[in-house]
């Protein structure tokens, strides 16, 4: 429309001021064919006579001795003549006189036209018209005005069509952004109608067969990881039946219990799976869990095994319930995925310790150890990438960082007080700011939180 507009506007301009010039050109033309062919009618009279009584008789039967004048020069002694009445001044009717050609002066209120006549003395009288203003401009203003209608008639009509010629264009594109958002944002059954011109007819039938193949793949993804899910049923029953055959005491029913839990987490990516539900998906209003109580629980079913490997351990800041936006199972998890590669990852004997903090809109949970550390954070937070090592997936960095950026938080690695590895989770309570995400690499995302949270988080890692 604007394109339109200018160009329009442009064309108009450039027609309409020459056509108003020449409108007013052949006005004034006009004008002063009128006066000339006055002018000429009182010619005749004075080649024949120069008797004044006889001349205003021909002034009057012409037109208005207002308008209207007649010179005649000073003959044999006599004085000049003038019939009617004189508007241009003397120089510029001896001035006629002497050249012998029509000329025009300006006088107040229009112009004068001042025409010589040969008498038949061989004198020169000068014929003088008056001219007026309006005369000179009439019919100028109303030609201006259809000119000007005229381009603001075309001007509206081009932004007009190309509205409807842009709409045409816009919609489908508007509609093909909306479905793109709304595929982004999950809604698999988004698609676009194919309509408009050529090319976003055909970006319209691209982006639809793409959402189908994407539901497709989702669709078939679901079902392997189910299917593999579902695989773990028979050595899980083999270690059920094991575990039963054990016996007493605490080691066995740590067994037993691991195995029932290892059973529900299989049933629970089946049942997530088939319904296509995301675990780390943020909790509703009033949901969550209590991440002190998560994590003594869980650090009371690792000291057992820390206990057998002679590793010292401590928890800080759990004493106190701490609720967070986070289901139980899912931080569960998460702490068992980074308590798993404290276990995995160093050798025994090696130190840690988790630590939470609660702050007035994010809760911080710290894994940290003295092992060797991670040689290259970004490349471990990398999903699928691992280590390297036996027994390396990388998943578990990947789902802790997928439960952190579900409430808005992140997660970054680093260098712990301990000397070893330090990973962090930033848990936001309000949800209102979300993590940047970046293609390529996850977690290692730099953001500042307020403060405060940040020097009781620096007073919290020198600790003992």
């Amino acid at each position: 429309m604007k394109v339109s507009l200018a160009v329009t506007a442009m064309v108009v301009v450039a027609f309409a001021v020459p056509l108003g010039l020449v409108v007013r050109e052949l006005a004034g033309d006009r004008a002063f064919s009128n006066a000339e062919r006055v002018a000429a009618a009182v010619a005749p009279a004075l080649s024949i006579t120069t008797d004044r009584d006889q001349l205003e008789r021909v002034v009057a039967s012409v037109g208005s001795d207002a308008s209207l004048a007649v010179h005649l020069p000073a003959g044999d002694g006599g004085e000049a003549l003038d019939i009617g009445r004189r508007r241009a001044t003397a120089e510029d009717i001896a001035a006629v006189r002497k050249l012998g050609r029509v000329s025009t002066s300006a006088v107040s209120g229009g112009s004068a036209l001042l025409q010589p006549v040969a008498l038949s003395t061989g004198e020169i009288a000068v014929v003088e018209v008056f001219v007026p203003e309006s005369e000179v401009t009439n019919g100028v203003g109303t030609a201006w005005a259809v000119l000007a209608a005229v381009g603001v008639a075309l001007i509206l009509g081009s932004v007009a069509v190309a509205d409807r010629l842009g709409v045409r264009m816009v919609r489908p594109a508007r509609r093909l952004v909306e479905g793109a958002h709304e595929l982004g944002e999950g809604k698999l059954g988004a698609r676009v109608p194919e309509e408009g011109p050529t090319e976003l007819r055909l970006a319209a039938v691209a982006f639809n067969s793409m959402a189908d193949q994407v539901v497709q793949l989702l669709a078939n993804e679901r079902e392997l990881a189910a299917d593999l899910s579902h695989r773990l049923r028979t050595p899980l029953t083999v270690l059920r039946l094991n575990a039963a055959s054990l016996g007493d005491g605490p080691a066995a029913e740590q067994t037993r219990a691991a195995v029932e839990q290892l059973e529900r987490e299989v049933d629970t990516i089946i049942r997530t799976a088939r319904d296509a539900k995301p675990q780390t998906a943020a909790a509703g209003p009033g949901a969550g869990c209590d991440a002190a109580e998560v994590v003594r629980e869980r650090m009371a079913f690792w000291s057992a095994l820390a206990e057998d490997e002679g590793r010292k351990w401590r928890v800080a800041g759990a004493d106190r319930p701490v609720r967070i936006p986070v289901a139980r199972a899912d931080l569960a998890a998460a702490l068992d995925a980074l308590l798993g590669n404290v276990f995995r990852h160093t050798a025994e004997g090696t130190a840690f310790a988790v630590d939470v903090h609660n702050g007035d809109d994010a809760v911080i949970v710290l894994v940290s150890d003295a092992g060797p550390g991670i040689p290259d954070p970004e490349a471990a937070m990398a999903r699928g990438r691992g280590s390297g090592s036996d027994g390396s997936t990388g998943l578990g960095l990947d789902i802790v960082r997928r439960l952190a950026e579900s409430t808005g938080g992140d997660v970054r690695i680093g260098s712990s007080v301990l000397g070893g590895t330090e990973v962090r989770i930033w848990i936001q309570l309000d949800g209102r700011e979300r993590a940047p995400r970046r293609h390529g690499h996850r977690g290692t995302v730099r953001r500042r939180g307020p403060a405060r949270l940040t020097a009781s988080f620096n007073r919290l890692r020198s600790l003992p």
